[in-house]
């Protein structure tokens, strides 16, 4: 059993969002990502389908030229290989569930894009 809180022991910083990985079992990954205001994760995709969700805050959720606005609680699946962003709207921590095929260090890369 593992135990983890996507709100305790939260960081975040004026130069980028945070990325912490909290959570890996045989089959996932959840990882949190806070966010302040105005923060973003430019476009990006993966090869493994993925779930958003934000746990405070609003983010605007980008696919093409749609905007989805995930706030508080909200929750998004997107396919493989779809091209998406991030922004945050106001200080936010959103979750992201991972493929247990995909890795942390591809999400923190995105940050250097």
């Amino acid at each position: 059993m593992q135990l983890a809180s996507f709100l305790n022991d939260l960081e975040f910083s004026d130069e980028h969002v945070v990325i912490n990985s909290l959570l890996e079992s045989e089959f996932g990954k959840e990882i949190r990502i806070a966010f302040k205001e105005g923060q973003m994760m430019k476009e990006h995709k993966t090869k493994y389908p993925i779930t958003v969700m934000t746990v405070i805050g609003s983010i605007e959720f980008m696919v093409g030229e749609k905007i989805v606005t995930l706030d508080r609680g909200d929750v998004i699946s997107l396919d493989a290989n779809i091209l998406h962003e991030l922004k945050a709207t106001e200080k936010s921590v959103v979750r992201l569930s991972l493929h247990k095929g995909d890795t942390v260090a591809r999400v923190k890369g995105i940050l250097k894009l």
